[in-house]
């Protein structure tokens, strides 16, 4: 893939993610009020709960301290963001340019979150017999999709490659 085309691919696909997933808490914020209201049930296994994320990803190293912390978090994630664009002007095929693109709408959703507010809104809480998993966010939930696709496109990419050289 020419690194013309993976960027646009990417480029729009983290366009896309961001808009989502900004749209979305601006609208848990300003339209539903949740932090007032503090939890919604949607569905008997997905609820609406107004969680602030001090930490980083589910919640890890809430404890690190206040707006540094926060700052350091932000300051890390932009670093990731820069590496993810590195890899992006290298990307071999369209799905791992969206998947690297869905994980920097998601990084840098989360990032603005942490410069605006401090902490990162979290609000959906997906829950069935008696678990329930993290409160997340699109920006979540697109960065664990990507990172995903990346993986298992990691782990068949090889096997393809080898069987076009085997025959």
């Amino acid at each position: 893939m020419k690194p013309a085309s993976a960027i646009a691919v990417g480029l729009t696909a983290s366009a896309v993610v961001l808009a989502a997933d900004q749209a979305s808490k601006w609208w848990v914020l300003e339209v539903l009020h949740l932090p007032e209201v503090g939890q919604i049930v949607v569905l008997p296994t997905l609820n609406l709960t107004m969680v602030w994320n001090r930490g980083a990803t589910f919640g890890l190293l809430t404890g690190i301290g206040g707006m540094w912390g926060g700052l350091a978090l932000a300051g890390i994630a932009l670093a990731v963001v820069a590496a993810l664009l590195v890899w992006l002007r290298r990307a071999e095929s369209p799905l791992t340019a969206a998947a690297i693109g869905a994980i920097l709408g998601g990084a840098i959703g989360n990032v603005i979150d942490r410069l605006r507010f401090g902490a990162v809104v979290d609000f959906l809480n997906a829950h069935a017999f008696g678990y329930s998993w993290y409160v997340f966010n699109v920006a979540d939930a697109a960065i664990v999709c990507g990172v995903a696709t990346l993986v298992v496109e990691g782990l068949v990419r090889p096997r393809r490659r080898r069987a076009q050289t085997e025959t």
